[in-house]
């Protein structure tokens, strides 16, 4: 069974909300690179894999669901930012823009009563509150190094270990 019209329109805006956040990281990783920060570099391109990831992942699913993918006009991203820490905050508000955004298209397939979306989206929901988490939890690293140069070359460092995760089914 195809989903509703009003969800593959509400699955299609949010498979763009998807791609402008890729977009918006790999614009934010380009930043840190132009700081002489690689690993918050590195850090911010995963992410922005991660979030083309999720775009990819609700275009199969719809897909799936014999639903028809429309790919909108991608935003222009923001290229300039006032510091690293800026660069971090503006992710977390970003995080807790994408986490209403979840739950607005989980509220639409409720109302649809598409119980398979639902259950689909439940693997976002649950995954927002770790981006928001992780993205908490890098500003208060930034905090406690503020205005220390060593300090913020080590977390620098500590950003450039991040491992890509594998996206679960």
């Amino acid at each position: 069974m195809a989903v509703s019209s009003s969800l593959q329109v509400a699955f299609n805006r949010h498979i763009n909300a998807e791609f402008y956040s890729s977009y918006l990281y790999l614009s934010m990783s380009t930043y840190c690179d132009s700081i002489d920060l690689p690993g918050f570099s590195h850090w911010m391109r995963i992410q922005s894999q991660e979030e083309y990831d999720h775009a990819m992942r609700i275009l199969t699913y719809l897909e799936d669901r014999d639903g028809r993918v429309t790919l909108l006009p991608i935003e222009q991203p923001a290229i300039e930012f006032d510091s690293v820490e800026d660069v971090m905050r503006q992710t977390l508000g970003h995080e807790q823009h994408v986490t209403q955004l979840i739950n607005e298209l989980y509220a639409v397939a409720a109302e649809s009563a598409d119980f398979a979306s639902q259950v689909m989206l439940q693997w976002f929901v649950n995954e927002q509150v770790e981006e928001e988490k992780t993205a908490r939890d890098v500003i208060a690293a930034l905090d406690k190094v503020a205005g220390r140069s060593d300090a913020l070359l080590l977390l620098d460092r500590e950003m450039a270990a991040r491992v890509p995760t594998p996206a679960a089914a």
